[in-house]
């Protein structure tokens, strides 16, 4: 052998341990990546602990305390029995006192209750002659699952718990006919509570990802500094990049709505024009939203990190998988502040219920004081880049 066969030998000759050294030196190399990375790193704790606690505490099938009106056409002990009966259940709470069956429908109609009970006139009288009259329940039915389990469990839970003070038999015989009438949704078909769900849904994962990308998209292309170089405002800036994405956002929702007019069967019984520019309303929210997070992260990676963090209480706290009445409060107040569950209540109560304008007040300004909330955020962000 030469010797230059033999230097070549010694070279290529494996260190002792070499697999090993350079797979500890890799290993410290990404500890080290991951701790700059300080949106990663914040991920990989939050995620587990949010599905945790949402899953763990605010998630609940079964909902109880649903908020419910009353209507009182008399005042006896009867009826005030009977109502703190279904209190006792546990699955309704008399939050409103109505005077009228007008105001009785507005309160539905707007969501502001899931429940409403009407006691009519003579009713104790009629009990008492035997005539067997009937109270009157209705409910929201848009949300089955959140009106079902409180339908099905009345009847016998106000039947045992006026055995005593009725002095009815045993087994016993509801002296009076408990008659519910399941507004909007009657049939409790799934897919007229899903469908209108998923426009809100889907705009939000797309909108947020569309403008999550954008500023960071530049940056990494080394765009953004031409584009700083211009003379041109923070707020020009913004506008340039939202709106194509709300033309992009508004045919996904047609889209949306005209498979599940068409294909599933899911009726418009509201205006369209209302459905039309509350639906661009909640689009720009998500995608000034949506462009507050690309000014805060840092990455293409981070933008669909931060956009996941974020859809994913939105799509359980919304009340679109779970009863939003039947959340706990602290989850409630969180729900609130996120634009998919202003919009769920706004879809379904146009679509399902004919809501008008006035019935939607609240949702309405929410979510424009959200995206003027997050338009502001974002601009001034921006407006540092500039500087």
């Amino acid at each position: 052998m030469s010797a230059t066969d033999a230097i070549q030998n010694r070279e290529t000759r494996e260190p002792a341990f070499g697999f090993w050294r350079r797979s500890y030196a890799m290993l410290v190399k990404e500890f080290i990546q991951l701790r700059r990375d300080r949106v990663s790193f914040a991920m990989i704790i939050m995620l587990p602990v949010m599905q945790l606690t949402l899953f763990g505490y605010a998630i609940n099938t079964t909902p109880r305390n649903l908020p419910t009106a009353v209507l009182t056409q008399e005042d006896s002990d009867l009826g005030r029995s009977i109502l703190k009966a279904m209190q006792n259940t546990a699955y309704f709470r008399f939050t409103q006192e109505v005077h009228s069956v007008a105001e009785f429908d507005e309160l539905l109609q707007s969501g502001k209750v899931l429940f409403g009970v009407e006691i009519p006139r003579g009713f104790e009288r009629a009990v008492r002659r035997g005539d067997r009259p009937a109270l009157l329940v209705a409910a929201d039915a848009t949300d089955p699952v959140a009106s079902g389990s409180a339908l099905g469990a009345l009847g016998p839970l106000v039947q045992t718990a006026l055995a005593h003070d009725l002095h009815i038999g045993d087994p016993p015989e509801m002296p009076f006919e408990i008659r519910a009438h399941a507004r909007y949704n009657p049939a409790a078909e799934s897919r007229l509570n899903i469908v209108p769900g998923l426009v809100g849904t889907i705009l939000t994962m797309t909108m947020l990802i569309f403008t999550a990308l954008s500023v960071t998209r530049e940056i990494e292309r080394g765009t953004m500094e031409s584009l700083l170089s211009m003379p041109i405002k923070p707020v020009e800036v913004m506008f340039g990049k939202i709106i194509p994405y709300v033309i992009v956002g508004f045919v996904q929702a047609a889209l949306i709505i005209g498979i599940g007019v068409v294909v599933f069967g899911v009726p418009i019984i509201g205006s369209l024009t209302l459905l039309a520019l509350l639906t661009t309303l909640f689009i720009t929210t998500n995608l000034s939203i949506g462009y507050t997070f690309s000014t805060i992260v840092q990455n293409q990676l981070q933008a669909m990190q931060l956009s996941m963090m974020f859809f994913l209480p939105s799509i359980l706290l919304s009340g679109f998988m779970f009863p939003f009445a039947g959340m706990p409060v602290w989850a409630q107040y969180i729900g609130e502040g996120l634009p998919l569950t202003h919009f769920v209540r706004i879809v379904r109560a146009i679509m399902l219920k004919g809501a008008a304008m006035e019935n939607l007040r609240y949702d309405t300004i929410a979510l424009a004081c959200l995206m003027l909330f997050a338009m502001t955020v974002a601009v001034t962000r921006f407006r540092r880049t500039l500087d």
